[in-house]
């Protein structure tokens, strides 16, 4: 008789362990990972292209620099982090990689006009990106009880 009532609640204890306790695991990791996505992305800054013509020695190629804005000055000038570059005319200039954006912070500055960047649009996604996030913190506090 004892076997058969350790059985049972064994079986009674694997039942709500195996149906209520780990899946709300499983969901509360999953929410908390996508959380921390959305934060990720959402902490990102605006990011924009910079064009220029660069000429040495009777050549000229155009400079395509992709930036990061880390502050906007009074005015309008913008302080950036560089994150690629590259010139349309290969043959201009070979640096590559590192030494490439350390000759853009020697040409170039620390500091670009606003108005001569093209930033990509991230309004749109940022507000889904919002929205996901509070559905998730709704997910989160039904599946939490708090």
């Amino acid at each position: 008789m004892l076997i058969f009532w350790t059985l049972v609640i064994g079986a009674i204890l694997g039942y709500v362990f195996g149906y209520y306790i780990k899946p709300n695991q499983r969901l509360r990791k999953a929410i908390k990972e996508a959380r921390e996505t959305c934060a990720a992305v959402l902490e990102e800054s605006s990011k924009g292209v910079y064009k220029t013509i660069v000429t040495d020695h009777n050549q000229s190629s155009e400079l395509v620099v992709e930036v990061k804005e880390l502050a906007v000055t009074k005015s309008g000038q913008v302080k950036v982090q560089y994150l690629d570059a590259f010139y349309k005319n290969p043959e201009f200039r070979t640096k590559k990689g590192e030494a490439l954006l350390k000759e853009m912070r020697e040409l170039l500055g620390d500091y670009l006009p606003l108005s001569d960047i093209e930033w990509y649009e991230t309004k749109e996604r940022h507000d889904n990106i919002r929205k996901h996030l509070s559905s998730l913190d709704n997910m989160h506090q039904q599946h939490s009880g708090k």
